[in-house]
């Protein structure tokens, strides 16, 4: 496993659950298009699992 994971939002959160707003906050993801780099670790993973259909994930 790499120990950072790239994240970026392909979706906007319009719409969305609020919690999933938050936790795409809580990633660090501001605006569609928006590529963060996090640690690969457990808790990020169940975010990134919660809100998969907003996001793209490369390892």
């Amino acid at each position: 496993m790499a120990d950072t994971i790239k994240i970026t939002l392909k979706k906007s959160t319009i719409g969305c659950v609020p919690k999933h707003k938050l936790i795409v906050e809580a990633l660090g993801l501001r605006k569609v298009n928006h590529t963060v780099e996090q640690p690969d670790n457990a808790a990020i993973r169940g975010m990134i699992k919660q809100v998969s259909y907003l996001l793209k994930v490369e390892e």
